[in-house]
């Protein structure tokens, strides 16, 4: 039975040949299947390229040769016949230099009068096979080379598809209500953060808004740590060099850092991590076995180079803050504290209510990779398998993924896919055996003997840029009422008549704790509450004669509607049982 990776593999071929039909100077280079469709890169260097208005019109003439496509075949060929057919095309020749030099066998596919150099991986019988309204063509973006910014720019051309037409055009509707929850879109509509060019790419700045809500991230990641026993520390965002060389960093990750800063003769670099600091702020004293483990924790500012193409609203990022920690450990001690480290991460998961979209990947070495991990076979083994052993003991489904370690040690991920279907790496937790080596890390075993700790490195809830980003998707900016940056609304139907009730609501408000604005503006109160709703106001209270007199507040909830008017007290109660509970 065919696959839908064989019927995307097929339009893609499908594409190149409308393409070709249409503009007979294209010169075709590569087109894959992808999670959601096909794409195929083109060179239009000869003439004139495809614009998005005329993809309809490719979108017809891929249907219109759809019928006569009745079977792709499959022919191996020599080196001299397909030199020969390609020879007007640069890119499918320098694909057959890589065949030949690989030793593999070079094989072209036909159907209907169109022929590409492909491995295979098809329809056998596309007529039958594809539906004609199961694809539609999407978008065309410009792409290099074969991904190397040196080479020439080719023009990609999208499409997408599903076994059905429902499928497709589900599809559709679930990434245009994906687009609206984008939260580079969101958070300009609501004014939670934004990226100045003058202020440089990939360096957010946070509003008054935003800020609210990166403060009660903040606070709920450090009264998680208290809850497990971290203590918390600060330390500076700049290291000398000789802690880089020493940890490492500088050989295995100077392509993340910042160019060096030469102060009075010494040499500083922008932290790209907080684990040598912590090291050094263990050092600070000796400890005894009874001390361990140390756990340090720290919302610690970070500078790591990203590319700019790279870069994208809150999730990539050139500066952000990390809600990190550190935990020095006796090896007999290792995985105990590691599993409560999976327990924390659970937690803080459950806590912000990411718990449904997160996934977690167990990331081990390439062994055979000695210039990008530390080369020691047995502690690499050791760790690993314990790591293993504590996921497994806790039931965690994960994937394995070779050769995705730090260079210090395994780890695990803890993936989520933002709203355009990108999988990114909320966070970490790793066992480090070799830091403690190179920093001669040490404590005093029962015996009076000096022994080495095991570290771990992990995260509470990860960078809090990157974690916003996905909290504004997720909730699709309605955030929950502990997380929202404006709580409550106060709305006097006359600024004459009640705005002095309003302003007495709002001191209660405000000495409760609760996040909240009185907005008196001239407006009708019909245009202020679509205002209040359109800013995802959680509570927007209604005030007019019968509540000034009676004391009382009419309620309008973002997510249960209309409520009975109840006293100003019952109300403010409620409200901060709400937040406190984080419900």
């Amino acid at each position: 039975m065919v696959t839908l990776e064989e019927k995307r593999h097929t339009l893609a071929h499908l594409l190149a040949a409308a393409v070709q039909e249409r503009y007979s100077h294209a010169k075709a280079t590569i087109g894959p299947a992808i999670d959601n469709g096909f794409y195929y890169d083109f060179d239009f260097s000869g003439g004139e390229a495809p614009k998005e208005a005329d993809l309809i019109e490719l979108e017809n003439t891929m249907r219109e040769l759809l019928p006569s496509w009745e079977k792709m075949i499959g022919t191996e060929v020599s080196e001299a016949d397909a030199r020969a057919r390609f020879a007007g095309n640069a890119f499918k020749l320098e694909i057959i230099d890589g065949i030949v030099a690989a030793g593999e066998k070079i094989t072209l596919y036909t159907a209907g009068d169109f022929t590409d150099l492909c491995r295979g991986g098809h329809s056998e019988h596309p007529s039958k096979d594809i539906k004609s309204d199961s694809f539609t063509l999407d978008r065309v973006a410009g792409a290099y080379w074969r991904g190397d910014e040196t080479k020439p720019m080719l023009t990609r051309i999208y499409g997408l598809a599903f076994d059905t037409k429902e499928e497709t055009e589900a599809y559709v509707a679930e990434r245009e209500e994906a687009k609206q929850r984008d939260h580079k879109k969101l958070g300009k509509e609501l004014d939670l953060f934004f990226i100045d060019e003058k202020v440089g790419k990939g360096l957010p700045l946070w509003t008054p808004k935003g800020t609210a809500v990166k403060f009660e991230m903040e606070n709920f990641a450090r009264a998680l740590e208290r809850s497990y026993g971290y203590e918390h520390v600060s330390t500076p965002y700049l290291g000398a060099e000789e802690l880089y060389r020493t940890s490492g960093h500088l050989d295995h990750y100077s392509h993340n850092m910042y160019a060096p800063i030469d102060m009075d003769g010494d040499t500083f670099y922008l932290r790209p991590m907080a684990c040598p600091h912590h090291i050094r702020m263990y050092q600070r004293k000796p400890w005894s076995y009874r001390d361990l483990p140390v756990r340090y924790a720290e919302i610690a500012d970070y500078n790591r180079y990203e590319k700019s193409g790279e870069l994208m609203g809150m999730i990539r990022v050139r500066k952000f803050q990390l809600s990190d920690g550190h935990i020095f450990v006796t090896p007999e001690g290792l995985k105990e504290e590691f599993k409560n480290v999976c327990r924390m991460i659970v937690e803080g998961m459950k806590g912000l209510g990411l718990i449904d979209i997160v996934s977690y990947r167990f990331s081990k070495r390439d062994p055979n990779n000695k210039e990008k991990y530390y080369p020691d076979d047995e502690l690499w083994n050791h760790a690993e398998a314990l790591m293993k052993e504590a996921l497994d003991e806790l039931g965690f489904d994960y994937v394995e993924a070779e050769d995705e370690a730090a260079f210090y040690g395994p780890k695990l991920d803890v993936q989520a896919r933002n709203v355009n279907g990108k999988e990114d790496t909320l966070f970490t937790a790793q066992m480090d055996f070799l830091l403690p080596e190179k920093f001669d890390i040490e404590y005093t075993d029962a015996t009076g003997q000096k022994k080495r700790p095991v570290m771990i490195h992990r995260s509470t809830i990860g960078s809090l840029e990157r974690v916003f980003g996905f909290l504004i998707e997720h909730y699709g900016g309605a955030f929950p009422t502990w997380l929202a940056p404006v709580q409550v609304k106060i709305l006097p139907i006359s600024a004459e008549k009640h705005l002095e009730y309003g302003k007495e609501i709002l001191a209660q408000l405000i000495d409760a704790g609760v996040r909240a604005e009185l907005d008196d503006a001239s407006d009708s109160l019909g245009k202020r509450i679509r205002a209040a709703k359109g800013e995802k106001v959680p509570y927007v209270l209604v005030i007019g004669d019968s509540e000034t007199e009676a004391k009382t507040v009419t309620v309008e909830s973002r997510d249960n509607g209309k409520q009975d008017a109840v006293p100003v007290n019952e109300f403010v109660s409620a409200i901060q049982k709400e937040i406190t509970e984080r419900a």
